[in-house]
């Protein structure tokens, strides 16, 4: 146990970043008990009440000994943007660096993590419900891709940050620009947050990553991801939801539906998820110098640790 006083005024916030399966919440919780901190999640599946198993949220028990934030906020039918995360992650940083604690973020939604350490300044752009479904109609009857290649012609710069296949993303960037009439990038400002950072992100080689997250997928069937599904589904949310729609939930329901064998179900899931893994160091750079690279093999939890104590006493 590390006991340092950590004082209302220091302003410090500590964040834990990398891929998926790499140990990121068990290192913040290491990191909450021996500091006095509290865990602010940065993952975008997480904020889903019911979606526990596919999502890998930590325990009840685990949560109960240290304070979270961010998790289990909306039910999984509602509509949950960048902006508010970024509102909510702020007021929660802000109100426990007031209480002498420090803040710890987690998780590996790169968005998420981004649009708080650097400060985004978000466009404040209301949705308009008919363009979203006449775009949606535009997917459902030519696929996404021709969607995704007018988001190129009209803002390639926002173009490069989203992933083709993440229509939601899509169709909100294109919206921006239909109602602002300028492409969201030119609209997208940063502002540095009032605190200081230490970045500390968790990384491995990639036969090791593969190797973990195939472990996870298995071990998720194990503890029952299959039934978390089917309660969903008899709890009223479809698999038209972009809750539902994420890596695990969408493939178990392709077997529900019986458009696949459960193991092909299964071997989908590990082939999305190391496509995730690489899309996720598009925004988690190795070479990055903001960020404390540790492998995962070596000894995580001294190293970090250190990082943090020092940081704490850098004031």
């Amino acid at each position: 146990m590390v006991f340092l006083v950590i004082s209302k005024r220091m302003k410090r916030l500590v964040a834990i970043i990398g891929p998926t399966a790499t140990g990121k919440s068990r290192l913040a919780l290491h990191i909450a008990r021996d500091f006095n901190a509290e865990i602010v999640s940065a993952d975008s599946r997480q904020v889903y009440r019911y979606l526990d198993i596919g999502t890998a949220k930590s325990t009840t028990a685990e949560m109960s000994t240290v304070p979270h934030h961010l998790i289990d906020i909306i039910d999984p039918d509602e509509d949950f943007s960048l902006a508010q995360y970024q509102q909510l992650a702020s007021e929660a940083i802000t109100d426990i660096q007031g209480r002498g604690r420090l803040p710890v973020m987690v998780g590996g939604s790169g968005l998420y993590v981004w649009a708080v350490l650097e400060g985004w300044q978000i466009p404040k752009v209301p949705p308009d419900m008919e363009f979203r479904r006449r775009l949606e109609r535009q997917t459902a009857e030519a696929g996404g891709e021709r969607l995704y290649q007018e988001l190129v012609k009209v803002d390639p710069v926002a173009a490069q940050e989203i992933d083709p296949r993440n229509v939601r993303r899509v169709i909100r960037a294109l919206e921006v620009n239909h109602r602002a009439e300028v492409p969201v990038s030119t609209l997208r400002g940063k502002e540095l947050p009032p605190y200081n950072s230490l970045i500390i992100g968790l990384t491995a080689n990639r036969e090791e990553l593969h190797r973990r997250t195939d472990a996870r997928v298995d071990d998720m069937v194990n503890r029952g991801l299959i039934d978390e599904v089917r309660r969903l589904v008899e709890m009223g949310y479809g698999f038209n939801l972009p809750a539902m729609s994420g890596i695990g939930y969408r493939q178990i329901g392709m077997y529900l539906r019986g458009e696949l064998e459960l193991p092909q179900a299964i071997e989908k899931i590990k082939v999305e998820t190391h496509r995730f893994v690489r899309q996720q160091y598009n925004w988690f750079r190795l070479k990055d110098e903001r960020v404390h690279w540790l492998d995962i093999e070596g000894d995580v939890e001294a190293e970090a640790e250190k990082l943090v104590t020092d940081f704490i006493r850098g004031e």
